[in-house]
């Protein structure tokens, strides 16, 4: 199906305010779309969440900020297959998997989590 969007931008298929290049139904995107991404990281500049830092590069007009430390606990990460919102401390301390679903997530993201979240304590 093809992306909706909403006044804002933000595509309507998605409970949260999503934006991203070629998202798919699973938050896949132009840049990542193997079987296991699918997932959608929240953004402290805009509070907006995007399946990659690449999608947040091409689609907002300002510069990224990631996750807080201090806001681990709140919302953070979007499962595509469930649609079940994760906080960040569960996210970044599971298994690459949803805990609702059962979804694998890509273990390879790991590599990239300072993109998304703050990592070093303020």
């Amino acid at each position: 199906m093809p992306r909706q969007t909403t006044a804002s931008g933000t595509d309507d298929r998605f409970v949260v305010p999503l934006r991203g290049v070629a998202v798919d139904s699973e938050t896949q995107c132009e840049h990542w779309d193997s079987p296991v991404d699918v997932v959608a990281l929240r953004f402290r500049c805009c509070e907006t969440y995007y399946p990659c830092f690449e999608c947040h590069a091409a689609t907002a007009d300002h510069d990224a900020e990631v996750w807080p430390r201090s806001r681990f606990d709140e919302p953070a990460v979007l499962c595509g297959v469930c649609r079940e919102t994760l906080t960040a401390r569960a996210y970044l301390d599971g298994d690459d998997q949803c805990p609702h679903c059962g979804a694998s997530f890509n273990p390879g993201c790991r590599r990239h989590r300072h993109l998304y979240f703050e990592t070093t304590a303020e």
